[in-house]
């Protein structure tokens, strides 16, 4: 049996971007002529200087796991944070990186002792055959070499200086216990099998939610717009990513949030005010489990057992829509409130803030253009989601919607 890490064929076949067609047919000789995965460490090397590549072209470690999830197997996502967590370990990122880019790391499980040798570790942790285990590494690799060029809205590795003072530690307290307490609501909402269940909790997190963020952005206006501007990425799961994406892109509007997004790979660019991102990326979490539970309640009404995907579409779109004009309207309201509780005119400082956000997206994405789907709607679908829209809990308790 040669060794890997000299056989030039493998190094060489190590070079191309697989597709999964190509990788599903190379993965059974490739399994019967080398057993070992990753002798040498051969594999493990060329996955992470893959890494190093696709950091260059703009994306972000959440982002890398997303991809893996979408465009490779259920399989490949735990070989690839755990490579972006030996890729961490080499370049001293939880030191020297952004926080940002520590924060999702830790999202992650990227952080932390490993194996120097990840693929070895991730094939036997599996139990997984060769020909299998390589199946999923070229199928991965691919990912990474195809990789499309996005805005680099974080310094990537190579740009990293002098390491911090004290590495970036978890989320302080204050204004962050709030967002805890909404993301431990929706997670349990998401995992709980029954529904009244998680109507009630995705409800409670919603009125945590609007309340957090009128209390924060709308209440501090001695601060200065653009510092508070950030920005932030979404990733949307397939089926139907355009019309979540209208989902987001309505809830993010009814926020003073701009929305930029990539046909293709399923992620969003959010930029706005902190508070606002973390209200628009919570509220969009819960709107997607409840239009997925009204979604069901419709098919089950109309006697279906599964709508067709144009129905299915056309809820989505016809949701998003009702939702983001019964935000518009909150939004109106809870500024309303805010301004005659605290005496302050709040105009101002939502106009300010703005223009700030505008200014933002103009300079990060100076190529971006908008568009309008022109694709047919099923009516049905259309008017059913809108129904169901009426019914969604946006986080109001005070005051009904129009």
């Amino acid at each position: 049996m040669p060794n890997v890490t000299d056989d030039d064929l493998l190094v060489e076949l190590l070079r191309y971007r697989p597709d999964a067609a190509s990788a599903a047919q190379l993965a059974s000789s490739l399994g019967h002529r080398y057993p070992d995965v990753d002798a040498g460490g051969l594999t493990t090397r060329t996955l992470v200087e893959a890494l190093d590549e696709v950091w260059e072209r703009g994306w972000q470690p959440a982002d890398v796991a997303h991809a893996a999830r979408r465009e490779a197997t259920t399989g490949s996502v735990p070989l690839v944070v755990a490579l972006i967590g030996a890729h961490a370990r080499r370049t001293d990122a939880e030191r020297r990186a952004p926080e940002t880019w520590v924060g999702q790391l830790r999202e992650l499980g990227a952080l932390g002792d490993g194996d120097g040798a990840v693929v070895a570790a991730w094939q036997r942790s599996g139990r997984r055959s060769p020909a299998e285990a390589w199946r999923i590494v070229l199928q991965l690799l691919g990912v990474l070499r195809g990789a499309a060029r996005i805005d680099v809205l974080v310094p990537p590795p190579s740009r990293w200086v002098a390491a911090r003072t004290q590495p970036a530690g978890p989320p302080a307290p204050g204004d962050d216990r709030a967002l805890r307490r909404i993301r431990g609501l929706l997670a349990k909402a998401e995992s709980t099998e029954f529904a009244e269940e998680a109507e009630a909790l995705t409800a409670k997190a919603q009125e945590l939610m609007t309340r957090h963020a009128v209390d924060v952005a709308l209440l501090a206006p001695d601060a200065p717009p653009a510092g508070d501007v950030a920005t932030r990425r979404v990733h949307v799961g397939d089926p139907y990513v355009r019309a979540k994406m209208q989902v987001l892109a309505a809830v993010a509007e009814a926020n003073d949030v701009r929305l930029v997004w990539y046909q293709g790979i399923g992620i969003a660019n959010l930029v706005g005010a902190r508070a606002d991102l973390d209200a628009v990326e919570l509220l969009f979490t819960s709107l997607l489990l409840q239009v997925a539970q009204a979604l069901a309640a419709a098919e089950r009404r109309d006697g279906r057992r599964s709508a067709s995907r144009t129905f299915r579409r056309a809820f989505l779109l016809g949701y998003g829509q009702r939702i983001g004009e019964r935000l518009q309207t909150a939004r109106r309201e809870a500024t309303t409130a805010a301004a005659e509780e605290s005496g302050l005119d709040l105009l101002p400082v939502l106009r300010n803030r703005r223009e700030a956000v505008d200014a933002a997206v103009t300079e990060l994405f100076p190529k971006v253009r908008a568009s309008r789907s022109r694709a047919s709607v099923d009516a049905g679908g259309w008017y059913a989601g809108r129904s169901a829209a009426e019914r969604a809990d946006v986080g109001s308790r005070h005051s009904p919607l129009t």
